[in-house]
């Protein structure tokens, strides 16, 4: 199947980095990506539980965003943008889902552990909340209302994807996303001072 124009359209406004495009490009592709994570459980005879697959597509989302988008940047439009994400998403999950089981084998913190849980666990709780407070903070000055709703419960009120899909009536496949473009964004600024 052949690139076609409204990927070709969505691809361009990505790398332009043109506003509403990547919220556009996630709405478009996360079906897929959820699709891709729960096949390669089914075949791998992982049971995936609804964090696990939120924590792989951010997963996916993330290394998309990496080094300014260079993976979408490599596209060279010989089939659809489909396939070709599909081929990239499945190498990413299988990796992700093959460094959870050898971490889980070795019997390390399972790997998907948010950091707020990590330092309830190693008892740093109140160094990880100052850290933390810090950097959401500078995550809230750039974000849109509602992905800095979801971004304050889930690092300050350390609330879970249920808990905050209950409350602001959002599908919680949406919240891993919304946390990856967070981070991407925080990486972003950081870097530019």
């Amino acid at each position: 199947m052949a690139l076609t124009e409204i990927d070709r359209n969505l691809l361009k406004r990505c790398l332009a980095e043109e506003p509403g495009a990547w919220k556009d490009f996630v709405d478009r592709f996360i079906g897929l990506f959820i699709h891709v994570i729960n096949h390669v459980g089914h075949s791998r005879s992982v049971r995936l539980s609804a964090d696990d697959v939120d924590d792989l597509c951010a997963e996916v989302f993330v290394a998309l965003l990496a080094e300014d988008f260079a993976i979408l940047r490599r596209f060279r439009g010989n089939s659809s943008l489909a396939t070709y994400l599909t081929v990239i998403a499945r190498r990413i999950v299988v990796r992700e889902v093959a460094k959870r089981r050898k971490a889980e084998a070795l019997g390390h913190v399972n790997a998907h552990q948010s950091s707020i849980e990590q330092a309830h666990a190693t008892g740093n709780r109140d160094v990880q909340r100052i850290e933390n407070t810090e950097q959401v903070e500078r995550m809230l000055r750039d974000l849109p209302e509602r992905d800095a709703d979801i971004v304050r419960q889930f690092h300050l009120e350390g609330r879970s994807y249920g808990e905050i899909s209950s409350r602001l009536g959002i599908p919680e496949n949406t919240i891993g996303p919304t946390l990856s473009r967070a981070r991407e964004l925080l990486r972003n600024g950081a870097s530019r001072h």
